[in-house]
């Protein structure tokens, strides 16, 4: 298994890294979800919060890197079956969704710190409040970060059945290049 990509398969860097974000995603998303509905009587309430930032923060880090070490990896090639409309489809949908989340982290540092406070990581580090005092802050980011992170699931779910269809209906290698690294 090799650590870098190839011209025929993603390495077993990039293939951790894009299922830990795609895990870090749907568990935020749904953490969101159920933080909105928490009352302040729920033992939750400070606790959902603080993952959902932590986890954020350590995500737009790995986001960072994921960035760097695409820029100093060969991308593999799409497979020979592919069209010419999915490949640009894929690259116009990878592109979004990269986008998409570096916009939704950034829109959740905002709601985070409109206060001024730092966001405390896991009690590892703090991110300070760099960008307060913009009028409403917290809800327009928040309203903007709703928006985005429903948008990033549909996007998601949409790259999922992409490669689901080149899967089990075209019969290609697109899904198991993100499973497996080989040589």
């Amino acid at each position: 298994m090799s650590i870098r990509n190839t011209k025929q398969t993603y390495g077993w860097v990039a293939i951790v890294i894009h299922w830990l974000v795609a895990l870090s995603v749907f568990a935020l998303f749904g953490l969101g979800l159920f933080m909105v509905d928490l009352n302040y009587y729920s033992s939750w309430y400070q606790t959902a919060p603080m993952i959902h930032k932590s986890v954020g923060i350590l995500l737009f880090m790995l986001m960072l890197f994921r960035l760097i070490w695409r820029m100093l990896n060969p991308h593999p090639e799409s497979p020979a079956n592919h069209k010419a409309w999915e490949k640009q489809g894929a690259k116009v949908g990878h592109w979004l969704l990269y986008a998409l989340l570096f916009c939704l982290m950034i829109s959740g540092y905002l709601i985070s710190t409109a206060d001024g406070r730092a966001i405390v990581v896991f009690e590892w580090f703090e991110v300070p409040a760099t960008i307060t005092g913009i009028a409403q802050q917290e809800e327009l980011a928040g309203d903007i970060h709703e928006i985005l992170a429903w948008a990033l699931i549909v996007l998601a779910a949409g790259h999922a059945f992409a490669a689901l269809k080149h899967h089990f209906i075209d019969k290609d290698n697109t899904l198991v290049r993100m499973l497996k690294s080989t040589k």
